[in-house]
């Protein structure tokens, strides 16, 4: 999983006041790294690409993305038919302008029987909206006499979260340097390593994909167990 982070950083270091310049460079990060971990033979991807935060941004900027999201979609459709990628997506999802949804969704279907790596791109997502979107769920479940109270368990809320399909994520990546998670996964990062690195987003490409990986396959994953002797 990345969050995809220092866009409008990028774009100020080079004198740009607009943000959306550093949003626009991002794409090219976004198929370089779809790419590259499909081509790594990583089983799924989460990109972290539009939080439910973000829509308190200027309308401007966030129309900009909404926009770009969409460019996204239709220009990299022979890329993921190419690679054998499936496109899904989570969060609030209905919050997306209706443009935005129908190519998301045009896209997912014409991506759905694809057997290769899951790419999936959280928008508008909340990690406590999508835990408080399970919890009311399995609320609504034991109100109905359907479940009782003492059979909720950490499993079956997960089954009720946004992608119960996919696996937790092994490692976190996040771009610029910012030590914080940012209500991304809460629920899914309990035991995922975590590599920060100072590259921003625009610039992040394969070379910084591998060092994370690297960092990954050095570090000791336990648990909470204790390492044998």
């Amino acid at each position: 999983a990345i969050i995809m982070d220092g866009n409008g950083r990028w774009a100020q270091m080079r004198g740009w006041m607009d943000r959306i310049r550093g949003h626009e460079a991002g794409i090219d990060s976004v198929r370089a790294a779809t790419e590259n971990c499909a081509a790594l033979g990583i089983q799924a991807l989460t990109l972290y690409a539009f939080s439910k935060e973000n829509w308190q941004r200027p309308k401007r900027e966030t129309g900009a993305l909404m926009l770009l999201l969409r460019k996204f979609l239709v220009d990299e459709r022979p890329t993921l038919q190419k690679n054998n990628i499936r496109l899904i997506a989570s969060g609030c999802l209905e919050d997306l302008p209706k443009a935005s949804l129908d190519v998301l969704d045009a896209t997912r279907e014409l991506t759905a029987k694809n057997t290769g790596m899951v790419l999936n791109l959280a928008l508008s997502y909340s990690a406590r909206e999508e835990i408080t979107q399970a919890a009311r769920e399995l609320a609504q479940l034991a109100v109905d006499n359907k479940i009782t109270p003492e059979s909720i368990t950490p499993e079956l809320l997960a089954k009720h979260l946004y992608t119960p399909q996919l696996p937790d994520p092994d490692l976190l990546i996040r771009t610029s340097g910012e030590l914080r998670i940012s209500n991304f996964l809460l629920w899914q990062l309990a035991y995922t390593e975590i590599h920060i690195t100072s590259t921003l987003w625009p610039d992040f490409r394969r070379v910084h994909l591998l060092e994370a990986l690297v960092d990954y396959q050095n570090r000791d994953r336990r648990f909470g167990k204790v390492k044998a002797e």
